[in-house]
Parts: structure tokens; C-alpha cells; sequence
């Protein structure tokens, strides 16, 4: 009933074809990550240029420039991608096929580890600027984070249909506000009203005086922490299954919407980031002017202020509208990790459990990974965005490369074959904005990996390897796995010399009586019931019972000096093995079954402990017999027969 309640009854998987995204809702669903990311990659260049003091923020024109730049020519390279390979393998798929297996394996460490990461910072930066606005909020950053991040698991479990349609409203309102900010801010200072952000009169501390080769790797930095702003990008060749049809041709068109708009946002709020003198420093306490206690807003609300003023309706709904955008950017992580996820588990590379989908047609059990691994992120770094953004974008820049250096071995494979001249030079096209994507992102990799590796992009250097191995691990299990039970070619059915079965007994009631008569039906070679002497009296009771009741089956008593169960048993399971070992030996536990969890709690597990004991043994089958009590039976329409009728039905197949 909760299930119900929190995803949503099941689809039919007949539906599975309907379960497709119409631009405007795939726009929202696959491309909000990197429309948020506007919301913070002008603070996080800012941030950067800020250890030189005032000085160096002249160069925030450049460094946005370059990452307006590396979006675009990253985009048209993607827009190669979701033609060439429009499975939904992604940069998986794309490596996998042109790079070989190890290639692919790396892409998909470097694109789980982005994921996670996605989720993580989008939310922690939207609950920061959900402080900026109501500064109340700062003390409970972790707890909401972590909330907000079960609300969106939620959501994605109810099923790509229902998601895409509570994310499309708040991303287009952020998209709508930011352009009317924009707007307004460009009318304020043409009309002669120039902008003023509350920071502008506050001094801030540099830490040290940068210039040569000092400057360029501070200006590099700012660059690479600017690249925050094309994660997100690669999610939508990840995702063109879910595009209505043409599937190819609505993804690229989304991702072109997708370039177009980010970089526009990004250069609107750059320039008035700068017309109003936003100062920003990575330490509070480096900001000279700033009240002692008080917490710097967000460079986007610190805009809005001096555009909208700090009591105007439009800023409060500029910052829940960001911050609702950069809590929902994590939907595209949702939205790429489980079918990766999916797709890796076909291979064999994952756990099976996470290639199927759940009874709402979502990978849930990608999902509810997805969201485990980024809540513990958010609680191991209390939330931050800055801290968590030093972890960024190294994976998906990984990906970035290995994506299209692949993407020029497929086009340098299909013009080897084809002679069409037409065809040759659309390819030929192609392949130039592939190989000017690889080496743009190639290049981009290296100032990210040389910038920010100390300041903890080594945790992701080193997680990336790691799961690399992981899946390999578990590659060459199920490899393994599949050689041993492959039967030989000559291999024949053959039945065992004998079979026999062994009733377990602890006292003579309804589960035993049915256990016995399942057994006898079976029709094993032999069959005794088994007891364990843990009491003179209690057994001296059962045998009682035994001859009164006529059971026609022997009753074999295990001496137990410990007063134990399980080794006993097992003990003499293997000896009866050892004895004849062609013979196959049967063990029937005969279980009631309860209704309620806690009367778990009042009988003893020595069923579960023998079954997990047994089960490790060769040449021996185990069979729970199950008796379902009143309280398990009212859980079932219909309930089961009265114990009385039970009762009679049970000693009658035993007789």
C-alpha cells in the first residue's frame, strides 16, 4: 500500500512504447543540468580570479568567453553523436564500439562518477541558494539536501512521463526569469541606472600577487572551474530512446535549444555580474566589509537584487525558481545513470538487478543506487558546493574525449566503404567537428586534472580506477559463472543412484505432518525423519506421539550434547553423503509462515541457518515446506481452511 501510495500503480509493459518525451519535455528532462549550471559557473570563475583580489576580475570576460566557446563546439559534436548511435549507449556505446571494451569500461566509470556528482552539487548549490534567500535555512542545509534528493527519487520511480512533466514547469519558469533579468538589467543600464550589488563596496584579500606563468595557472583554474557549466550536455545522447520519433533527429534539435540558451544565460548573467561589481571570495572571512556571522549570498542572487531590489517579488521568485532548477538538474543524473546502468548490467559488467525495469517501466533499481550514493556524498561533504565542486567534471570530461576520438575512428571506418560523394562529404563534415571537439575537451582535461587535482579532483582520479576494476570484477564472475554451468557436448541426463529424503522434526504438529506427506509423495528411495535430542522429556514426548499417530516412517534421533541444531544436522547430512556419494540426499524443513514482521521476532530462524548451511553442500537438495498460519492467511483473499480442516487433511496424506 505505501509502495502504491509513494510510485504510482504498475504499467503494463505493453506501454513501454508510450513512455516517449516530446521536445518541450525532453528539453526540461534531459538538458537542466546544464541550463543550471548558469546559476553557478559565473560564481565559480569569480571565485577563482578572487585569490588575486579585485585585480584579476577584469579577466572573467575571457575565461566566460572560452567556456561559451567549448559549450558550443561541444554541442555540435554531440549533435554527430545522437545521428551516428541513437541506441542510448551514449558515450558507452560510442567508445565501447570504436575504442574496444576497456575504452568503454573507462567512459562509464568516469560518466557513474559524474552522475553521482550531478546530483550532489545541483542540489547542494539549490539549497545554497535557497539560503541566500531565506537565511534561515543555512542551519539545515544537509537535512533539506538529503530530503530533497528523496523527493526526486520519488518523482523518477513514478516513471519518465510523470517526472518530465513536474520538472518542465519549474525549468521554464528559471529559464523565463533569467531572461527577464537579463532583460531588465540591460534596460537599467542603458536607461543611465547603473547596477549595484550589495557586495560592490566590499574589499577582498588576496593571496598573493599573480602574474606570468602564476597568472596563467590561476586564469586556467578560473577556466576550468567555468567548465562546470557543460556537465549535463553528454545526457541527452545517453537518452534518445526516450525522444518521440524521429528520435535522432528531435534529440540534436533539443541539444542545439540546449546550447543556444545555456550560453546566452551564462553571458546574461556574466555581464551583469560584472556591470553590478559582484565580489566574491571562496572565504567569507576574505571578503573585508562583510558582517561578522553573516553568510555572502550567491553571485545570481546578489544579481537579482541589484536588477530586481531586495524586496521585489521578482527576486524571491528568481531564487525559488533557481533553486528548484538546480534541484531538479539532478533529474538529468536520474534520468542517464539508471539506463547506463541498464545497459552496463547487460554486459555484464553491473548486477543483473539493475538491467530490468520496475513496475512503473523506470530502471528503479538503478535509481534507488543513484540516490544512495549521492546522499552519502552530500552528508560526507555537509552539502557544499564548493567543496563538491572540485570533484566535478573531471569524469565528464573523461568522457568527453574518449567520446569523440571514438566518434573519428567511426567516421574514418564508414568512408573507408563508402563511395556515395554526397554521403563522403557530410561524413567528412562530421568528422572535422568530432576531431575539434577531441581536441578542445583533450585539452580541457588536462587544465582541469593539472588545476584542480589538490583540491580534491584526486578523489575522483582515484574512485574512476576503482570502479574500473569493480566492473571487471564482476564481468569476469558472471563469465566464469556461465562457463561452469555450460553443460558439455556430450553431456546426458542421468538420474542419481538413489534419493534420499529426511523429514526434519522438532515436534509433532501440522508443518511436520505436511512436510512428511510431501515427502512420501515425492516418492524418494528411502526417507526418515530427523530429530535433534536438545531435551529427554520433549523427546520422549515425540516418540510417544509417533507410535500413537502410527507415522509410517522411521524416526532417527540425533544426539546433540551441545544442545545445538545446525552442526548436528549438517554432520550428519555429510556422512550420509560420504557413505553413498552417488546418492542424492533431500532435506525437508517444514516452516509456518507469519503474517506480521514482529512475530518474527518471537520464534527462533533455525530454518533460515540449516537452509543457509545445506545449501553449500553437494549433492543435496533442500525444500522448505510451508505452512501459512491465520495471520499470513489473512493477508490473501480468501484466508486458508481452518486449522480443524487442516488438521484432517494432513493426517490423511500421511496414512
Amino acid at each position: 500500500m505505501t509502495k502504491r501510495v509513494l510510485v504510482g500503480r504498475p504499467v503494463h509493459s505493453e506501454l513501454l512504447g508510450e513512455a516517449t518525451l516530446p521536445k518541450k519535455i525532453a528539453l526540461p528532462v534531459f538538458a537542466s543540468d546544464a541550463l543550471s549550471s548558469v546559476a553557478y559557473a559565473t560564481e565559480e570563475i569569480l571565485l577563482v580570479l578572487s585569490a588575486g583580489g579585485l585585480a584579476l576580475f577584469h579577466f572573467t570576460w575571457y575565461v566566460a568567453g572560452a567556456v561559451g566557446l567549448l559549450m558550443l563546439v561541444v554541442v555540435a559534436s554531440y549533435r554527430q553523436n545522437v545521428h551516428a548511435y541513437p541506441s542510448g549507449g551514449g558515450d558507452y556505446e560510442v567508445a565501447t564500439t570504436n575504442l574496444g571494451a576497456k575504452a568503454g569500461l573507462t567512459v562509464a566509470s568516469a560518466l557513474m562518477v559524474d552522475y553521482t556528482l550531478t546530483v550532489a552539487v545541483s542540489v547542494s548549490s539549490g539549497v545554497a541558494n535557497l539560503a541566500s534567500a531565506f537565511p534561515v535555512l543555512n542551519a539545515h542545509v544537509v537535512l533539506i539536501a538529503v530530503l530533497v534528493i528523496i523527493v526526486i527519487t520519488m518523482l523518477n520511480l513514478r516513471g519518465v512521463r510523470e517526472s518530465g512533466t513536474a520538472f518542465a514547469v519549474p525549468t521554464y519558469c528559471f529559464i523565463g526569469s533569467i531572461f527577464v533579468m537579463i532583460t531588465w538589467g540591460a534596460v537599467k543600464i542603458m536607461s543611465g541606472h547603473p547596477l549595484h550589488a550589495e557586495s560592490a563596496g566590499y574589499q577582498i584579500k588576496s593571496t598573493g600577487t599573480y602574474s606570468g606563468l602564476a597568472l596563467g595557472f590561476l586564469l586556467l583554474r578560473a577556466f576550468a572551474s567555468g567548465c562546470t557549466a557543460l556537465t549535463g550536455v553528454e545526457a541527452i545522447s545517453n537518452g534518445v530512446p526516450a525522444f518521440k520519433p524521429p528520435k535522432s533527429k528531435n534529440a540534436a534539435t533539443t541539444l542545439a535549444l540546449l546550447g543556444g540558451i545555456a550560453v546566452t544565460m551564462f553571458a546574461g548573467v556574466t555581464a551583469l555580474a560584472l556591470a553590478g561589481h559582484v565580489h566574491a571570495a571562496t572565504d567569507a572571512s576574505d571578503l573585508i566589509g562583510l558582517p561578522a556571522g553573516q553568510t555572502p549570498r550567491t553571485v545570481i542572487a546578489q544579481v537579482a537584487r541589484s536588477v530586481f531590489g531586495g524586496s521585489s517579488p521578482m527576486f524571491y521568485l528568481l531564487q525559488v525558481v533557481t533553486a528548484l532548477i538546480l534541484m531538479l538538474a539532478a533529474n538529468t543524473a536520474f534520468n542517464g545513470f539508471p539506463v547506463l546502468a541498464s545497459i552496463l548490467a547487460k554486459d555484464g559488467y553491473l548486477p543483473r538487478q539493475l538491467r530490468t525495469r520496475g513496475d512503473r517501466l523506470a530502471f528503479s533499481n538503478g535509481i534507488l543506487l543513484l540516490s544512495g550514493f549521492a546522499i552519502l556524498l552530500v552528508v560526507v561533504f555537509q552539502a557544499s558546493p564548493t567543496r563538491l565542486i572540485q570533484l566535478y567534471i573531471v569524469g565528464v570530461f573523461v568522457s568527453f574525449v574518449c567520446s569523440q576520438t571514438g566518434m573519428i575512428r567511426h567516421w574514418n571506418r564508414l568512408l573507408r566503404s563508402e563511395v556515395d560523394q554526397v554521403m563522403r562529404r557530410k561524413m567528412m563534415r562530421s568528422r572535422v567537428i568530432n576531431a575539434i571537439g577531441a581536441g578542445f575537451t583533450a585539452v580541457v582535461l588536462v587544465i582541469v586534472l593539472a588545476t584542480k587535482f589538490v583540491k580534491g579532483a584526486w578523489i575522483v582520479v582515484l574512485a574512476m580506477p576503482l570502479i574500473w576494476l569493480v566492473m571487471r570484477s564482476i564481468q569476469r564472475h558472471y563469465a566464469a559463472v556461465a562457463v561452469e554451468l555450460t553443460p558439455p557436448e556430450d553431456f546426458k541426463i542421468t538420474n542419481p543412484s538413489h534419493n534420499h529424503a529426511i523429514v526434519l522434526v522438532s515436534r509433532l504438529h501440522l508443518p511436520t505432518l505436511r512436510a512428511i506427506g510431501y515427502a512420501r509423495a515425492a516418492r524418494p528411495s528411502s526417507i526418515e525423519a530427523v530429530t535433534v535430542e536438545l531435551d529427554s522429556i520433549e523427546l520422549a514426548a515425540l516418540k510417544e506421539q509417533w507410535q500413537a499417530h502410527a507415522i509410517p516412517v522411521p524416526l532417527t534421533v540425533i544426539a546433540s550434547p551441545y544442545r545445538e541444531i545446525t552442526r548436528p544436522i549438517v554432520d550428519y547430512v555429510k556422512r550420509l553423503r560420504t557413505e553413498n556419494p552417488n546418492d542424492i540426499v533431500t532435506v525437508y524443513i517444514p516452516e509456518y509462515v507469519l503474517g506480521h514482521w514482529w512475530e518474527q521476532v518471537l520464534h527462533n530462524q533455525s530454518a533460515l541457518r540449516l537452509k543457509s548451511r545445506l545449501l553449500f553442500q553437494r549433492r543435496v537438495v533442500v525444500a522448505s515446506v510451508p505452512y501459512q498460519l491465520r495471520s499470513a492467511a489473512d493477508r490473501e483473499p480468501g484466508g486458508l481452511p481452518a486449522p480443524q480442516e487442516g488438521a484432517r487433511k494432513d493426517a490423511s496424506i500421511i496414512r
